[in-house]
């Protein structure tokens, strides 16, 4: 028969207590677990049908996918040494950037406008609450950062821009605009300043057509009503050209004086000739041809008269067409001097004429020269215009020719609707159910057994109360008590035993003469453990006593089925009525004597305070070499204090997995401030939720039951 044992607080070997507290921890969490099994298959059946309810109730979600690849724009690297080292920090930091900028409010802000997304029916239909009423901007930013997803490719420069809703058209329309807003977007920031002078340049090119346009109306429009007609001229220079705009009058004035001094220099020219009568100038006027006729005739009339004479007919023939000849140049200078005449006068005619054309036209050049100023005000701005539309117009053709760049990102599969939804999906939900209510009862054992403050481990009660176990006894149905206690290889006998071996090793001449067994609170089994010890010490022959000493409780009494006289028991010897072997009732089935409590006195502090109970010890251990007195509880009382000092000590009735830690410390502090010596406690009612601990049914009692190990472990005794 295996005998229980104190158990000290003295640590294993150093090399054993790390594994042996980590084995002992798992053993209480998981003896804890099985404990708490129908709780913890409540939990993960509660867990399978919340899995199985958002799987029916959850609304379709479908996914699609487009997807970008991203090429970081790098410049010419002249220090190969330097890049190597930063070429790694660079593209790291690079797309780190843009994995950001595609999940950012700023992209999304920019979807919600460029689709219109808060106006869209269909974007309402899928995630507002009301579909009839318009969502404002903010909530579809939110609606859209809560459903995109962005999952860069490992080992590529590929992102996938992932967007789920109930709509399959919604999702791959909303992941295509995401990826083409987010192109947009590096674009803009890599060649913004080009596109901008460019959308500048176009904004004021256009404004500055209209101006032009507008002050070209407006200088026609004062030539028209002034009757200012333009005439272009231009006039050329060795290394320049230019052009210059008059008035139809101004050149007519300018034509006619011309013409009007080219008249008078002719008028001046005709009245001359006209003047001058004589030969010189007639000779002038005359037909050469008839001159040099004359000439000649004249010649040969003179040779003619040399040789034969003034009366030959060759001479007479000649002289007649000299004198022909003479009347014909005679007749001519008459004519040129008509003629003269006839140019003067018509010289003079084209000159009045002129001059008159010219006082007409002086006339209303002088009426124009007030209109001409405002004209040409209007005709400055107009150039002004022009050569500012000129300028602009160039620098826009100059940016075109450049271009803005190539953007270095790229849709390279765009989203299309997909085939089926990919949540809810039962399995996962099952699984993630499962795993939430394993963590849940994890975490439901985890706190029961922290938070639970009973006495589980007989190990602290030499650990936490600083005293150690002097038997472990076992829970035991009631209403077989008694007879599992007379059968003596019963587990609970053997345990009471135990404790009788342990009580008799407490001083060095044995068991104390005298022992109180108190507890914290009522029914924790301190009368059955009174009666078990009271019985195993009456087995080895020894005279044993044992009192009642709860006057408020005749527990005690009960159990044992003896019901003493109303004038018999303890609470009549403390009041000095009769000899204390009047009040004894023999316990035959278990073979020692018993004192029962008697009539409940109005004060049973006040008697348990007089030193009658520690004469009436003293003089019983003249008698009986064991007496144990069965206390009161100690909360809410000081019977048990006032007992404490009629006895050598006192030991602690503990009933495990129910009475607070706190409970039996506070009693605990209580006896010890009556001075009272505690020599160790007894653990009551253990069961199946202490077998982590290598106690309960089979706790090392018995016959081969429990943790042998355990038994062998330091037997002190």
């Amino acid at each position: 028969m295996a005998e229980a044992v104190i158990y000290s607080a003295q640590p294993d070997p150093a090399g054993d207590a790390g594994e042996s507290s980590g084995i002992l921890a798992f053993e209480r969490y998981w003896r804890q677990a099985i404990n708490s099994r129908v709780w913890i298959a409540a939990i993960l059946g509660a867990g399978i049908v919340l899995g199985l309810l958002v799987t029916l109730l959850s609304t379709p979600l479908y996914q699609s996918t487009a997807v970008i690849e991203i090429s970081r724009v790098t410049s010419n690297v002249t220090n190969i040494e330097e890049s190597e080292i930063e070429e790694l920090q660079a593209d790291e930091q690079y797309f780190q950037t843009q994995y950001e900028l595609l999940g950012s409010r700023f992209l999304a802000e920019a979807v919600v406008d460029a689709g219109n997304l808060t106006a869209s029916t269909e974007f309402r239909n899928a995630f507002a609450d009301d579909p009839e009423v318009p969502l404002e901007r903010r909530e579809a930013v939110k609606i859209l950062l809560d459903n995109v997803s962005i999952d860069p490719v490992r080992m590529s420069n590929l992102v996938n821009v992932r967007f789920s809703s109930p709509s399959r058209t919604l999702s791959s329309d909303i992941a295509n605009l995401w990826a083409e807003q987010f192109l947009a977007a590096n674009y803009e920031k890599r060649f913004g300043a080009n596109i901008d002078a460019r959308r500048y340049l176009r904004e004021q090119i256009a404004e500055l057509r209209e101006r032009l346009a507008q002050s070209e109306k407006e200088l026609v429009d004062y030539a028209n009503a002034n009757q200012i007609v333009i005439v272009d001229a231009s006039s050329a220079s060795d290394d320049s050209s230019s052009s210059t705009a008059r008035s139809l009058i101004g050149d007519s004035l300018t034509t006619l004086n011309e013409a009007l001094a080219q008249a008078t220099a002719k008028r001046i020219a005709a009245e001359s000739a006209l003047r001058a009568r004589s030969t010189a100038p007639e000779t002038r006027n005359a037909s050469s041809q008839l001159l040099t006729a004359l000439a000649t005739a004249e010649a040969k009339l003179a040779s003619l008269q040399a040789n034969f004479g003034p009366d030959y007919p060759e001479v007479q023939a000649a002289r007649s067409e000299v004198e022909a000849m003479r009347e014909a140049i005679a007749a001519s200078r008459g004519r040129d001097i008509s003629a003269l005449e006839a140019a003067y006068r018509q010289a003079r005619g084209e000159e009045a004429a002129l001059e008159a054309q010219v006082q007409q036209i002086q006339q209303r050049f002088l009426s124009q020269q007030g209109g001409g100023i405002q004209y040409g005000i209007l005709k400055r701005e107009v150039e002004t215009n022009r050569q500012l539309y000129d300028a602009l117009l160039q620098r826009s053709k100059e940016l075109e020719a450049a271009g803005a760049g190539k953007n270095n990102m790229t849709v390279v599969q765009p989203a299309v609707p997909a085939e089926e939804p990919y949540r809810p999906s039962l399995l996962l939900n099952l699984a993630l159910s499962l795993l939430a209510a394993g963590v849940v009862a994890a975490a439901f054992v985890f706190l029961r057994e922290t938070m639970d403050q009973t006495l589980r481990d007989p190990n602290d009660v030499q650990r936490l109360l600083g005293i150690p176990a002097l038997g472990l006894i076992p829970r035991v149905n009631e209403d077989d008590i008694l007879e599992e206690l007379n059968r003596r290889s019963s587990e609970l006998s053997e345990a009471y035993v135990a404790v009788r071996s342990n009580i008799s090793f407490l001083t060095p001449r044995g068991a104390p003469k005298s022992l109180m067994l108190t507890s914290t609170r009522p029914n924790e089994g301190k009368s059955l453990t009174s009666v078990a010890i009271c019985r195993s010490f009456a087995q080895l022959g020894k005279r044993t006593l044992l009192i009642d000493a709860d006057l408020r409780n005749t527990a005690l009494s009960d159990f044992l089925g003896k019901q003493a006289r109303a004038d018999t028991g303890l609470s009549s010897l403390l009041a000095g009525q009769g000899d204390p072997l009047s009040h004894m009732i023999p316990i035959e089935e278990h073979g020692f004597d018993l004192i029962p409590s008697g009539a409940t006195p109005p004060n049973p502090a006040d008697l348990l305070a007089s030193d009658a109970l520690a004469r009436l010890i003293r003089s019983l251990e003249e008698s009986y070499d064991f007496i144990l007195v069965d206390g009161p509880p100690v909360l809410g009382l000081a019977d048990a204090l006032e007992i404490s000092t009629a006895v050598e000590g006192a030991v602690y009735v503990i009933e495990s997995n129910d009475v607070k830690i706190r409970a039996i410390e506070t009693a605990m502090r209580r006896l010890r401030s009556a001075n009272a010596k505690i020599y160790g406690a007894i653990i009551t009612k253990l069961d199946e939720r202490n077998s982590a601990y290598g106690y309960g049914y089979g706790y090392g009692y018995g016959y081969g039951y429990g943790d042998t190990d355990r038994d062998a472990h330091a037997a002190t005794g």
